[in-house]
C-alpha cells in the first residue's frame, strides 16, 4: 500500500512513524527545518512506551514529488483542512482514501469541499504527542488508540484493510459500531477543558478545583450535547458524565494543546471547537451562551494570531 503522510507534527509524526517501519511504501509531506532533519537522519519518536526511529521511502515538500497514495493520513490541523484538501486533489486517484485524525467533529465535511465523499473516512486518536525539535517527537502520558470508520458506519473490506495496516504497524487501532458517536464524545471532552483553560490560563487540575470553573465547564458540555443531539448523534446525559469522569482522571498539571497554542498566541483550533457549536447552536436554534461567551473573549486573541501567521 502507498501511504502519504501528509503533516509530520504529533500526530503525523506519531502515527507515520509507526507506519513507516512497515513494509508498505509511506511518504511524508514536511516542511522546512524539520523536513531537512528527517531527510538526513530520518525521524525519531522519544516515547514513554519505547523511542523508534523512522526513515520514510521519501520526505518531501513537494506533492509533485509522491506515488499516487492508496491511504492519505491527515496530519493537519483541522483549520488546514480545507486548503490541504485543494492541494491534494490533483495527485489522487479514484481509489485514494483519505483518513483525517484531526480534533473537531466536522473534518470530513471540510475535505469534501475538493475530495469525492466516497473518497472519504472518518477518524480521530487519543494521543498526546509535539514536535519537540526538527526531526524528533515527543510522546507522552498514556498508550495513543486510533479510531476509524465509514461515514455510513458500514464495516467494508476497505475500512478492514485500513485497520489491519495499522495493527501491522503496531497501532492500538477500534472501529467502532459509531465512529459519529465516539467522536463527539472526544469533542465533548478537548472542547470543554481547551477553551476554558485558554482564556484562565488554568491547569485542569486548577479549574476542577474552582467550582465556578467547574461549573463553567459542564455548561459547556451540556450546549454541546444539545448540538449534538440536535445532528441526530447518539449520544445523552450520562455521556456527559463519562466525560467529566475522565476530566477527574487527568493529570492536575495537564494542559490541552488548543489551550497552549492559544496561550503562545498561536492559530488554534478554537473556531473548531467552540466556534463550531456557536454556529451550529443558532442553525438548529439552540442557545449556547457560556460557548458563545468563550468564543467572543477569545477570537480577538485568534485572530491576531492568524494576521501573524499570513505577515
Amino acid at each position: 500500500m502507498n501511504i502519504l503522510i501528509y503533516g509530520i507534527g504529533g500526530v503525523g509524526g506519531y502515527f507515520g512513524g509507526k507506519l513507516a517501519n512497515t513494509k508498505h511504501h509511506v511518504s511524508f509531506i514536511a516542511r522546512g527545518g524539520h523536513l531537512k532533519a528527517i531527510q538526513e537522519k530520518g525521524l525519531f519518536v522519544k516515547s514513554f512506551l519505547g523511542d523508534f526511529k523512522a526513515t520514510p521511502d521519501l520526505a518531501t515538500d513537494r506533492l509533485t514529488n509522491i506515488p499516487t497514495p492508496d491511504l492519505i493520513l491527515m496530519g493537519v490541523k483541522s483549520w488546514q483542512l480545507e486548503q490541504a484538501a485543494k492541494e491534494l486533489a490533483p495527485h489522487i486517484s479514484n481509489g485514494t482514501l483519505v483518513l483525517p485524525l484531526q480534533n473537531g467533529v466536522n473534518n470530513p465535511e471540510k475535505l469534501m469541499t475538493s475530495i469525492p465523499e466516497d473518497q472519504i473516512l472518518n477518524g480521530f486518536c487519543n494521543l498526546i504527542s509535539f514536535i519537540e525539535a526538527p526531526g524528533i517527537i515527543c510522546h507522552q502520558a498514556f498508550r495513543p488508540t486510533l479510531s476509524m470508520g465509514e461515514l455510513d458506519n458500514q464495516r467494508t473490506d476497505r475500512i478492514e484493510r485500513i485497520h489491519a495496516v495499522f495493527l501491522e504497524a503496531g497501532v492500538e487501532s477500534k472501529i467502532p459500531e459509531d465512529i459519529h458517536r465516539e467522536q463527539w464524545k472526544k469533542f465533548m471532552f478537548i472542547t470543554t477543558i481547551s477553551a476554558i483553560g485558554g482564556l484562565t490560563r488554568s491547569t485542569i487540575g486548577e479549574m476542577r478545583s474552582s467550582p465556578y470553573l467547574y461549573q463553567m465547564m459542564r455548561d459547556t458540555a451540556f450546549e454541546i450535547l444539545k448540538v449534538a443531539q440536535a445532528k441526530h448523534i447518539n449520544i445523552a446525559r450520562d455521556d456527559v458524565d463519562k466525560v467529566f469522569e475522565i476530566i477527574a482522571k487527568q493529570d492536575p498539571q495537564s494542559t490541552a494543546s488548543t489551550q497552549r497554542d492559544l496561550m503562545h498566541g498561536k492559530p488554534s483550533e478554537l473556531e473548531n471547537f467552540n466556534g463550531y457549536i456557536v454556529e451550529q447552536a443558532k442553525k438548529h436554534g439552540i442557545q449556547a451562551p457560556v460557548n458563545e461567551l468563550i468564543l467572543a473573549c477569545l477570537l480577538p486573541m485568534e485572530r491576531r494570531a492568524r494576521a501573524g501567521l499570513k505577515s
